[in-house]
């Protein structure tokens, strides 16, 4: 008999999630993160001995951190306690504080878990310092925001960090064949779903384990039930619990998953983003190098990224008309033109009609020639006018628009460069101690190298004439 699954058949009564049941409660189980809990791993020791100390735990969402903190849980003789930055204010934590001070002066050391400790602002974030300083307390943070953003500088010279990576796909299949064979997770039910679809959902999870198992769940709750006769017929056929012995009799139920359930439950992803994050700013970097690398294949790509994770079209857009100057420059003088007219287009329309306008300028600056010389003359320019002595403007390009000013000889000797015959004259228009100073160094890329061969014809015109 075809039908729909329903969400107490699967789980025994256990209303639990998928991804909570089958949460880790040792490191022989944890997925992924070698390079901090493998064998002989600094944290993997630092865990097994017992001697943990105050610590950040930075990574994306789901992969570890929360767990990493139970396992801690698991292990410590220490009075371990929780708090989420969502529901705990200041009032809280100087109670738990107290406590912890009191445990301290008997011997008992307290580890105080802060999940999402980027979401406490600056004073709760500092109610724990002195606690931290004397001893009081061992922290454990979890945070998806960079620590050096996020948590208060004093804070976090105190706390070790350890970055955790989105795991590979090759772990998250380990994790959601863990979940199809143990009893926690679907181990106690007939399910067939295809080594091919698992790829699928390993891929779509983006290195997310929570992700991962929750797709999991709504695949097989979806699921068609049928007998495993009429199961076995099909191409995709597959059972994980074949391999522990566990073959169905025909009249048995197997829970299909099919190509078509997998599509549907993986059709919207929604992209770790955060405007004000790090992540933004590791975005539009992306963006900005693949442009100056001349890639634009990458270039459109962070692109899109950065706009279906709901980035204001405006932000990139002015970064791109920045971009023309910056790293275009007079290589290609149209660029800028192109970068303003696509922000103008972008103000205009909007998402996500203006979105194949920050394309077009994106691969526009990604194929253009380039040149960083006006940055360079800028800078350099701009710390001559910092450092050094700030000398008066030459009298002779001042403007004398007074009888006073002309008698002081504002204007005195100016040559109007228009009523020569090659449209130059050798005025001086530097302070004397910058004279000779050159800031605008042109590239030989472009059009660049056509104002380059016209410059080196003013400066030897200049010369002979001076």
């Amino acid at each position: 008999m075809n039908g729909q699954l329903s969400f107490w058949d699967i789980s025994s009564n256990d209303t639990q999630p998928l991804a909570a049941r089958l949460r880790p409660e040792s490191l022989d189980e944890f997925a992924g993160q070698k390079h901090l809990v493998g064998p002989g791993r600094i944290l993997r020791r630092i865990i097994e001995r017992d001697e943990v100390s105050s610590m950040i735990f930075w990574g994306p969402p789901g992969v570890g951190k929360t767990t990493l903190a139970q396992i801690i849980a698991n292990h410590t003789r220490s009075e371990f306690i929780t708090f989420s930055a969502v529901t705990s204010g200041i009032k809280e934590i100087r109670k738990v504080m107290e406590q912890a001070d009191s445990n301290r002066r008997l011997g008992i050391r307290t580890i105080v878990f802060v999940d999402e400790i980027h979401r406490f602002n600056k004073a709760q974030q500092d109610a724990f310092l002195p606690f931290v300083e004397k001893g009081s307390i061992v922290l454990i943070g979890a945070t998806t925001e960079n620590p050096s953003f996020e948590v208060n500088g004093a804070l976090l010279s105190r706390c070790r960090v350890f970055v955790l990576k989105a795991l590979a796909p090759e772990d998250i299949t380990d994790v959601l064949i863990h979940a199809l064979k143990s009893p926690k997770g679907f181990g106690g039910r007939h399910v067939s779903i295809s080594p091919g679809l698992l790829k699928i959902l390993a891929d779509f999870a983006g290195g997310d384990a929570r992700m991962a198992l929750s797709t999991l769940e709504m695949v097989v709750l979806n699921g068609e039930i049928m007998k495993a006769s009429e199961a076995e017929k099909l191409e995709e056929f597959h059972l994980w619990d074949l391999e522990a012995g566990g073959s169905p009799a025909e009249d048995d139920e197997v829970i299909t998953v099919t190509k078509e359930i997998v599509q549907q439950c993986t059709s919207s992803k929604s992209l770790l983003y955060d405007k004000k994050g790090e992540e933004h700013y590791n975005l539009i970097s992306a963006l900005h190098k693949s442009m100056r690398n001349s890639d634009p294949d990458a270039a459109v790509y962070w692109l899109a990224r950065m706009l279906e994770a709901g980035e204001d079209p405006l932000y990139i857009a002015r970064r791109i008309v920045r971009f023309a100057s910056e790293d275009v420059g007079m290589a290609d003088p149209r660029a800028l033109e192109i970068a303003v007219a696509a922000y103008q287009a972008s103000h205009f329309i909007g998402m996500p009609e203006c979105s194949v306008n920050l394309t077009q300028a994106a691969i526009y600056m990604s194929l253009a020639p380039k040149s960083n010389a006006m940055e360079t003359a800028y800078y350099a320019a701009r710390d001559d006018a910092l450092t050094q002595l700030a000398e008066p403007v030459p009298p002779v390009i001042r403007n004398g628009v007074t009888k006073l000013m002309r008698d002081l000889g504002y204007g005195k000797g100016y040559q109007y460069a228009h009523d020569t015959e090659d449209k130059l004259t050798s005025m001086q228009c530097l302070p004397d101690s910058l004279l000779g100073r050159e800031y605008y160094r042109p590239t030989d890329q472009g059009l660049e190298a056509k104002y380059k061969e016209r410059l080196e014809y003013i400066k030897e015109w200049k010369r002979k004439h001076s």
